[in-house]
């Protein structure tokens, strides 16, 4: 049982190492608790559920491939899928990830609603996607998810919603600071689980400690840079922008050969 589950976990990246999500499983349970257990319940369970909804994904779709089964990437792909009547598990986050992440701003502190608590699901369903888009390569998500949580867990927290969003910070900021030195190092990988996860959790203490304007310039980031992911690959810009590869490769162990001509950089295993 162990085996079999250790096998299902096991992924070879980019640069023809074997790792494990193994450790994406693991941020998933650190988040959650220290979410519920330094905060809410109900804020851990929110995140254990988008975690869930990743994890599914992470272990489903290889199946379906050695099924011989189609397999749609992108947001453009799972919605063209449900277009022709085909639930994939990445519409199945798309749909579910959103919708928990309603439940929990309406369980929020002094919760909002109308159309911000719309904006604020989004926010918080927009991060998670965008971390899971980053994790192409090695510590790449968790440097752009550890800077805004620990930024966020300084700001100065004054009534029960912006306290909550103080944790939350923290709650994202602890496990993936423990994750990044074995994902740096290649010894496991996010996954969506997560990287899910890491996101929400980052968006959930925007919608808590920052003002609405600033909550929707973030939005609006978000949904642009998610729009621009179906168009272009963010290894391609990070690699041809000297400050950003270099903090890219920080950390990092030495970069392979590139790859053959006719291998899709997005679509080959972070």
């Amino acid at each position: 049982m162990i085996g079999a589950l250790r096998d299902e976990l096991r992924r070879t990246n980019f640069a023809g190492r074997e790792l494990s999500l193994a450790e994406g499983t693991l941020v998933v349970v650190g988040v959650s608790a220290l979410a519920g257990l330094a905060g809410r319940r109900a804020d851990g369970g929110v995140l254990a559920g988008i975690g869930a909804l990743g994890l599914a994904d992470d272990l489903l779709e290889p199946r379906l491939r050695r099924a011989g089964r189609p397999v749609s990437k992108g947001l453009r792909g799972h919605l063209g899928a449900l277009r022709s009547g085909h639930l994939t598990t990445g519409a199945a986050k798309a749909l579910g990830i959103p919708l928990v992440a309603l439940g929990g701003i309406l369980m929020a502190p002094a919760p909002r609603g109308g159309a911000m608590a719309a904006a604020d699901a989004a926010l918080v369903a927009g991060c998670a996607n965008l971390a899971n888009l980053l994790d192409l390569r090695p510590g790449r998500a968790l440097k752009a998810v550890l800077p805004g949580a620990l930024l966020l867990s300084l700001l100065p927290a004054e009534g029960a919603r912006a306290m909550s969003g103080r944790r939350l910070a923290l709650a994202a900021a602890v496990p993936g600071a423990l994750a990044l030195p074995a994902d740096l190092r290649e010894l496991g990988m996010l996954g969506d689980a997560g990287a899910n996860v890491l996101g929400a959790a980052l968006g959930s203490a925007m919608t808590r400690s920052l003002p609405a304007p600033a909550r929707l310039s973030l939005l609006g980031v978000v949904v642009a840079l998610t729009l621009a992911s179906e168009r272009v690959s963010f290894s391609a810009v990070i690699d041809r922008t000297a400050p950003l590869r270099t903090l890219d490769r920080l950390g990092r162990l030495p970069v392979p050969a590139p790859p053959s001509a006719d291998a899709s950089d997005e679509e080959a295993p972070r």
